[in-house]
């Protein structure tokens, strides 16, 4: 930032040029998380809150939860006071529920660079990329599977986005690298490319493990043992499962102190029932026992009330996105959410389509829009998302990163002080004239209105001279800028070398493994 504001300074403020010139310049800026100055959309009434709420411990009560290959967590559950049968764990009403008062509403998740630091819960919305998928796509070089380097670049594209607060976690899953090794790259790009917090592995437990060592060489032991500086994603195996390899993860870092989503992976028809009321009790169950089980590992632990959820097409069996039905689930885990008093994980990106077309934009406009207005906290795959979470696209990516800045704006509600009144402008301008050259319109027309980096508002005739580009060409040509405009954060040099060094052993240390 201080160092766009001294080019700025060395163009000069005066004539068209300059002023033209600091509109094309890519400047280093993150926008602080979102503070929410407009209300929720609650779509439940407190009865049916309260019908969702009982038959979600009649559930736990009576049909149970199950905890896969994981005697340490059965032990846990039987001394806690659970009915343990096997693998399978009945809690008596009212448990899980009391365990899960110890967990925090709010916490802070820290950036190596302090001004990036975010806040996780109350009215905050904190935006966070696209996770997990396999493949990526651009203009040049079309579907394909993810390398380490796409996944830099995805870094790189985060940390020069402004309305993105997060670095986010596996942006996409770099193949060429072996499973059980790629995990090591992926935490030191993010920590070396980015100066944004971050998230942990949690593909084996010893992968989490590793990540809160490398983030005591880049925290400080005595920083971690005291702070968050870790959110990472712990998907319930819905439904009503918790297997050994998430639940592993998620006690290394509750151990820790760090934090989790715990998050019920919901396909409505599929791993959950069709109606929304029915998958809110089978979300709010697992969301439970989940959450309840990271304080049987350590109470005040930071955790974050989990919902990914999706409906089916019943003709292919595909996910669909961006649906009426995924809307009402999403509202209401809202409700409940704020109910338990948890900080609330949802929404994002999302849709089907294989392109950044059309479809794509109804179905994520959809999305992020359910997201703002639902009460999200921290919204994992806010840009990126392409073809039901198979694709990371560079040009969605840009796209859908730029669109977040719309969320702020709406975010920050309607201003009623006295600028905004603008009352002297309307006694200046009076009947039949117009307000372009207005004092009130000098003095707020750069923050008046909100205007994207991406698309396109030229006449018909200048958008045809330059290319008649379609957005998604648009999108590439931004991509690029911001790329070239890259520069790696500061890092203190020892600090990195000790990084490197880390994962270079670490990863010498083991047989290269792709399964």
């Amino acid at each position: 930032m201080a160092e766009a504001t001294a080019r700025r300074r060395a163009r000069g403020t005066g004539g068209g040029a300059a002023r033209r010139a600091e509109r094309t310049s890519t400047a280093v800026e993150t926008a602080k998380f979102i503070e929410r100055n407009i209300p929720n959309f609650e779509v439940l009434t407190t009865e049916a809150l309260e019908i969702i709420e009982h038959n979600a411990e009649t559930v736990l009560e009576e049909i149970g939860v199950n905890f896969v290959n994981n005697p340490g967590a059965l032990a846990r559950w039987k001394e806690a006071g659970a009915d343990v049968q096997g693998e399978r764990v009945r809690l008596p009403r009212g448990l899980a529920r009391s365990l899960c008062a110890t967990a925090p509403s709010q916490f802070t998740q820290h950036a190596r660079n302090p001004e990036r630091n975010v806040e996780i819960g109350g009215r905050n919305l904190v935006l966070a990329p696209v996770y997990g998928p396999p493949f990526v796509r651009d203009l040049d070089g079309g579907r394909r599977y993810a390398t380490i380097e796409d996944f830099r670049t995805f870094v790189k594209l985060g940390q020069m986005s402004k309305w993105l607060h997060h670095s986010g976690g596996t942006v996409c899953e770099p193949t060429d690298i072996a499973v059980n090794k790629r995990h090591l790259d992926m935490l030191l790009a993010h920590m070396t490319l980015s100066d944004k917090p971050f998230m942990g592995s949690v593909t084996e437990p010893s992968r989490a493990a590793d990540s809160v060592e490398m983030c005591e060489i880049l925290f400080g032991k005595q920083f971690v043992s005291e702070n968050t500086v870790l959110t990472s994603l712990v998907n319930i195996n819905s439904p009503l499962t918790f297997d050994d390899v998430m639940m592993g993860a998620l006690e290394t870092y509750a151990a820790a102190g760090q934090a989790c989503i715990v998050s019920p992976f919901i396909v409505g028809g599929a791993m959950a029932p069709v109606s929304v009321a029915g998958t809110l009790t089978q979300v709010l169950a697992e969301v439970l026992a989940g959450v309840a089980y990271s304080q049987l590992i350590r109470p005040g632990a930071p955790v974050i009330f989990g919902a990914f959820v999706t409906s089916i097409d019943m003709n292919s069996g595909a996910p669909t996105f961006g649906t009426p039905e995924a809307a009402h689930i999403t509202y209401g885990a809202g409700q409940l959410a704020r109910r338990l008093g948890l900080p609330y994980r949802s929404s994002g990106s999302f849709c089907g389509s294989k392109l950044p077309d059309a479809q794509a934009a109804y179905e994520t406009a959809n999305s992020l829009n359910m997201g703002l207005l639902s009460g999200v906290n921290f919204m994992l795959h806010a840009c990126g998302w392409l073809e039901g979470g198979l694709v990371s696209s560079f040009e969605k990516f840009v796209m859908d990163a730029d669109q977040l800045g719309t969320l702020h704006h709406l975010a920050k509600g309607v201003q009623i002080d006295e600028n905004a009144q603008a009352m002297d402008a309307i006694r200046e301008v009076g009947p039949g004239g117009h307000y372009l050259g207005c004092a009130h319109t000098q003095a707020n027309f750069k923050s008046a209105f909100w205007r994207s980096e991406v698309l396109d508002y030229k006449p018909y005739e200048t958008w045809s001279e330059d290319g008649a580009r379609d957005t998604v060409a648009l999108a590439q040509v931004r991509m690029r800028k911001l790329l070239d405009a890259y520069q790696k954060p500061a890092m203190d040099l020892a600090v990195e070398e000790q990084l490197n060094d880390y994962v270079a052993r670490k990863k010498a240390s083991m047989t290269d493994s792709f399964t």
